[in-house]
């Protein structure tokens, strides 16, 4: 495997979008046991949830100190170390006797969980050019949705038994890809941008750089559209309970429910996998505008709201053989696919929902890196990710008083169905702040361009780029409408 050759450069793309999963599924076990690990702790849903709450928000907090140092330092030992800090939170939180226990061990990861994806993502924009930024991304924030619907389903199939068991697998997984992580390449920074090829680039970020950064108006308008998509995104985490009502209202038992709310949950956000093409259109509309990908993404969460709305409210009807093994269970939910027309219909609109709201996640991810400089890009990613964690903790925790209080006027599962429509409307001022940012990346691209390339020219002797087709063809492909098409 040659160093920094393309093999060696799949190969560790492949490592960073297993380890951005894997910390997304340590996130995502955790609701479909809310009830079994309540139980067992002797304690209410709402304790259990608050853990999740609590590990979002520590989870940002510590992700920019973890940026900020990666930005600084040697990212490769950063990520390493954050890495071994949520897998031995995880395993704690398996083996945990009780919930004061278990919230500390949930707290314990959240602080390692924070360096994953924000120290990841900017190795991640170092590896891959400009103008597949969004269908590369789509990758990366496609693995942050398999990871959750994994630990959704890990949940609800490992955990329906034993709560303990989806924890302790996570974290040898954990354990697994990290020893993978040993073998990826120690990318430079800013080693895909065609204005400094051939140069060494070795600029970090410093305390005094945060007035710079918040001068990009464009950084603005993507660290706040975080608050209020996470809110709605923080919502759907109680997915797996809604089907879970749902089965518990048709008289099927406790555990038999818990497993068919998370295997339902699981196929109908599989339109999650359809983010390639929102990273695709984003891609080919930006080669005719510089507004492309912001103004992909206000499409897509605005269009998404009306089918959200119906998901919920859609009747099904479910036919699985209560009791019975986790096998027999997951074939009568996918039978049901086929052969439920409600159930079908369902899924239709929730994979339509997902695959608009899914075109969100690449576009933010490749405007970070369009306009921002390699040094910076970390800790921006890690500022949105707090407003991110901030607004789905909110999203989460407010849901669940919702759920309660609606509960008196509608009974389960209407008050959840009810809750969770409510929350859908949170993605309309998150469209807004995408067109808004549309206004304003073309200059805040410009810009980065321009003070990238005046440093590469600094270090060449000629001060010439002309000898260099790849970075004339990499320059106009960003700053010229017309290119690429």
């Amino acid at each position: 495997m040659g160093r920094g050759g393309t093999v060696h450069r799949v190969y560790s793309v492949v490592v960073f979008v297993i380890l951005a999963s894997l910390d997304n599924v340590a996130i995502g076990i955790v609701p479909p046991l809310y009830g079994s690990i309540g139980d067992d702790f002797g304690v209410g849903e709402g304790h259990i949830a608050l853990a999740t709450t609590i590990m979002f928000l520590i989870s940002a907090v510590a992700a920019i100190g973890w940026a900020y140092a990666g930005d600084r330092t040697d990212r490769k030992p950063v990520l390493i170390l954050g890495t071994a800090i949520w897998i031995a939170g995880t395993a704690w939180s398996g083996l945990a006797g009780g919930y004061v226990s278990f919230l500390l061990a949930q707290v314990l990861a959240a602080v390692g969980l924070g360096a994953v994806a924000s120290v990841s993502f900017s190795v991640v924009s170092d590896l891959i050019s400009p103008r597949r930024r969004g269908l590369v991304m789509s990758f990366w924030g496609l693995s942050q949705g398999v990871g959750t619907l994994a630990g959704t389903l890990a949940g609800g199939i490992l955990g329906h038994a034993d709560w303990r068991r989806p924890f302790l697998v996570t974290a040898v997984a954990g354990i697994a890809a990290t020893l993978a992580y040993l073998f990826t390449f120690n990318v430079p920074r800013g080693d895909s941008q065609p204005e400094l090829a051939g140069v060494d680039y070795d600029e970090r970020i410093h305390h005094d750089h945060l007035p710079i950064i918040l001068g990009r108006r464009t950084n603005i308008w993507l660290i706040l559209q975080g608050g209020t998509a996470q809110i709605a995104f923080g919502s759907l985490v109680w997915l797996p309970v809604l089907f879970r009502a749902r089965a518990e209202d048709q008289g099927y038992s406790s555990g038999t429910a818990v497993l068919v709310g998370s295997v339902f949950a699981t196929i109908f956000q599989l339109g999650a996998a359809l983010s390639i093409l929102g990273g695709l259109a984003g891609d080919r509309l930006q080669r005719r505008t510089p507004r492309g990908r912001a103004l992909v993404a206000a499409v897509g969460v605005l269009a998404a709201v009306p089918f959200y709305v119906v998901l919920f409210f859609v009747p099904m009807e479910i036919t699985v053989p209560d009791g019975a093994g986790t096998a027999a269970v997951i074939r009568g939910v996918l039978d049901n696919v086929v052969t439920e027309p409600t159930v079908a219909v369902s899924l239709a609109t929730a994979v339509f929902a997902l695959m608009l709201t899914s075109a969100n996640s690449p576009n933010w991810f490749a405007m970070i890196s369009d306009v921002n400089p390699p040094e910076h890009r970390g800790t921006v990613y890690s500022i949105g990710n707090l407003v991110n964690g901030a607004g789905r903790a909110g999203g989460n925790a407010l849901i669940g008083v919702a759920f309660q209080r609606l509960s008196g006027a509608f009974p389960p599962p209407l008050n959840y169905a009810v809750g969770l429509a409510a929350f859908q409307f949170f993605f309309i001022p998150t469209g807004i702040m995408y067109w808004l940012a549309s206004r304003t990346v073309a200059e805040d691209m410009a810009a980065t361009h321009a003070a990238l390339l005046a440093k590469g020219l600094d270090q060449r002797p000629d001060r010439d780029v002309g000898g260099d087709p790849a970075v004339v063809e990499g320059l106009a492909a960003q700053q010229d409408p017309g290119a690429g098409r």
